[in-house]
């Protein structure tokens, strides 16, 4: 049974169409790839998923629970706006790390409230509170180790490298436990040398059965950790398959041109 069914999203902006029924599903422990030229809808799509903006058109299914229906007609609250996001965990171009708090705190702020939350709703004690921000930390302190940054866990964002704040906001988005993990381009914002680090985290991260959804330029990482990978341009799917079919036996012709437009940007840069 699919994780995430994603079912004829549309989305336009100031009558420009970014989305144009976009269709796909994802099995749990899949990583799935999504490429694609600047302005072709990748981000946008990512941001419909997680609620960051919402489609005006569609369904998505996560576990089968519909988190997004255009035919629905009830206003969604606020508090379940937040349930609903809790199924994705995301993962920016820029960090988006709170500078005024270290790393440890920067994991588990959410978390405890959270935490907090549940244990209101519940009338538990502050003797349940503290227990339960103690597993928080626990956690925490476990999925640093996991990223490679637990001797870390007392610095402040502005002590660490590009990859290391990067690694930090992986941490950040594996504590709160999501279904799907995503990824919007998650190496733009760094130096050459640096990508290395934060591609081989999310790697690893394949291995612990995570399902994930990644937007990236990256185009060997796709090949090589991808188990499907969609090409959109233009606000819609153009090619659809496994990383062989995809690279080695394209169909679309938008995805010719683009893949050969990667391979000499590559060998533009080393040359």
């Amino acid at each position: 049974m699919s994780v995430l069914e994603v079912s004829n999203i549309h989305k336009t902006f100031d009558k420009e169409e970014v989305l144009k029924g976009i269709s796909f599903t994802l099995e749990k422990g899949e990583v799935l790839a999504i490429i694609g030229s600047s302005g072709g809808g990748k981000t946008t799509l990512l941001r419909c998923l997680n609620h960051l903006i919402i489609p005006d058109k569609g369904r998505i299914t996560v576990n089968d629970d519909v988190i997004f229906d255009s035919e629905r007609t009830d206003k969604i609250s606020e508090a379940e706006l937040r349930k609903k996001r809790l199924h994705f965990g995301l993962v920016f171009q820029q960090f988006n790390l709170f500078p005024q708090y270290n790393v440890m705190k920067n994991l588990t702020l959410a978390a405890y409230l959270l935490e907090d939350e549940r244990i209101k709703k519940e009338k538990g004690s502050k003797e349940d509170r503290k227990a339960a921000h103690a597993k928080v930390d626990a956690k925490a302190e476990e999925i640093l180790k996991k990223v490679g940054l637990y001797e870390k866990k007392d610095a402040y964002p502005c002590e660490l490298s590009g990859g290391q704040q990067q690694r930090v906001a992986i941490a950040r988005a594996l504590i709160l436990n999501p279904d799907i993990l995503c990824f919007d381009e998650p190496t733009s914002a760094l130096d050459p040398e640096l990508t290395g680090e934060v591609l081989k985290v999310i790697s690893g991260l394949k291995s612990s059965d995570s399902t994930m959804i990644v937007v990236t330029h990256e185009m060997e990482f796709a090949r090589r950790v991808a188990d499907k990978i969609i090409f959109i341009a233009d606000g819609i799917i153009e090619e659809e398959g496994t990383p062989e079919e995809v690279f080695e036996h394209p169909k679309s012709e938008k995805m010719k041109n683009f893949f050969s437009k990667s391979v000499e940007v590559i060998s533009g840069g080393e040359s």
